[in-house]
């Protein structure tokens, strides 16, 4: 059977009354996904209850690791496993070929890899070793005959050309977590194992609704966020932000701290109130250790967890302004200003003429892109927009390009790069950094450069 902790009323992870669920129904062994290594006393109690835990976990350890029958997390002290970087979902599927190797056929396990790819791109893990082959053979799979599912999702979200691991993190992982955030998760897992489209597809259109509560929940808090750290000169000062509102609903937290980091590139942990206790999700700019900040604080934590990406914590509401002041000063003491600006790194300048089919060919051989094997970025200068220079949804620009002295003519969308218009519709001339992309519409297919940074001549 599967148990999804409810985490409104049990939190994150293993719980009490999951324990409890699998001993009043006579279950004896727990397979634990993606949570379990912090979780020892819990297992402890298990065991005197008769119930035996299986531990898969991609998570950092504390000193202690549970006495479970078995603990698989790449990340534990004495690991010999040779690749400590995949998801939670991918350790589970190492297990599932372990098993799979002893007592069944291993390819059996290779028509789950559409959902290992899943899990990979929306758990933003690092896109390298084993994960890259895993994600490469999972999107095939996935663009080319996906579960009832994904492709009800797929269909709902209306995907039309090739997903790769940013499509996944844009489109199909929001809808998934949305369940989790507004509701119960159980309904992804529905969705996620369902036999049939019709039932694929009835359950798509539910998570599709709680998606667009999600949408506005998300902008609604980090409308109010935003605006309490511009209208406090203290927070607006500070190397760390760490905001509280015992309203904001707890299944949008992690995306808020998110937003807010974009904006000011800074640590940040963002917290509600739950269950009468204080619960929040982290979230760092790149080369800060944010885990280790936290590990700092815990003193006044009842419990955290985490890797060095993103983490979750909890904390009496006593703690708070403690909490507040220890973080602020940990960063502050830890941070550079270099980890404090946000940096665009170029791979190489490249002229116009170079950009063809047969180059994107080999650039598509470097795929699949995520974190720590990024997109290459290239630097062009004396771009002009040549035509159909157009602004959509308010926030996003369009156009034709060129480059001085080059014949080459492309499309370009710069998204959130609306506040460029009136100068883009002057013909100055700029520097543009972008990334190179295959553009699908309406059965022809084109090269199209997308916008990362803009800087104008100012001569």
């Amino acid at each position: 059977e599967i148990y999804i902790p409810d985490r409104y009323a049990e939190g994150y992870g293993i719980s009490l009354a999951g324990i409890e669920y699998a001993e009043q129904h006579n279950f004896t062994l727990i397979i634990a996904l993606d949570c379990g290594i912090k979780s020892s006393e819990l297992v402890e109690l298990a065991t005197l209850r008769g119930i035996d835990f299986i531990i898969c976990d991609h998570h950092l350890p504390d000193d202690t690791i549970p006495n479970a029958v078995a603990v698989l997390d790449p990340k534990q002290e004495n690991c010999e496993y040779p690749y400590v970087e995949l998801s939670g979902c991918g350790i589970g599927f190492k297990f599932m070929q372990g098993y799979a190797q002893k007592h069944r056929n291993e390819n059996e396990l290779y028509e789950y890899l559409d959902l290992v790819a899943v899990s990979i791109a929306s758990d933003i893990v690092p896109i390298t070793g084993e994960n890259r082959t895993l994600t490469y053979f999972g999107l095939i799979k996935l663009n080319e005959n996906p579960r009832p599912g994904l492709k009800a999702l797929k269909e709902i979200a209306g995907i039309k050309n090739e997903l790769d691991v940013s499509g996944i993190v844009f489109t199909l992982g929001p809808r998934i977590n949305a369940a989790g955030r507004i509701a119960h998760a159980r309904a992804a897992v529905e969705l996620l194992v369902s036999q049939t489209e019709q039932d694929a597809n009835t359950l798509a259109e539910k998570l599709n609704l709680k998606n667009e509560i999600r949408k506005q929940f998300d902008s609604d808090i980090t409308g109010e966020a935003l605006a309490m750290i511009e209208g406090n000169e203290v927070l607006r000062t500070a190397k760390s932000t760490v905001l509280f509102k015992n309203t904001w609903h707890k299944g949008v937290i992690g995306i808020v701290a998110a937003r807010c980091v974009e904006k000011y590139y800074r640590p940040t942990v963002i917290l509600t109130e739950s269950n009468n206790k204080i619960t929040g999700s982290a979230r760092r700019v790149s080369g800060f250790d944010l885990y280790g900040a936290i590990l700092e604080c815990s003193e006044l934590l009842e419990k955290f967890g985490g890797h060095k990406y993103a983490a979750g914590l909890t904390l009496d509401i006593n703690n708070l302004e403690s909490f507040q002041q220890k973080f602020e000063q940990v960063v502050s003491s830890t941070i550079t200003e270099d980890m404090l600006t946000p940096v665009l790194e170029i791979d190489i300048p490249i002229e116009f003429d170079v950009i063809t089919s047969k180059f994107l060919n080999i650039l598509k051989q470097m795929a699949p892109f995520g974190p720590e094997n990024p997109r290459p970025v290239f630097e062009a200068t004396d771009v002009y927009v040549f035509n159909s220079l157009s602004s959509f949804k308010d926030k996003h620009v369009r156009f034709l390009a060129k480059q001085k002295n080059n014949e080459n003519i492309f499309q370009v969308v710069g998204f959130d790069m609306a506040e460029h218009y009136d100068r883009l519709s002057c013909g100055d001339y700029f520097k543009m950094a972008f990334t190179i992309e295959e553009n699908s519409y309406n059965g022809f297919t084109s090269i199209q450069l997308r916008i990362k940074d803009i800087k104008f001549c100012e001569s």
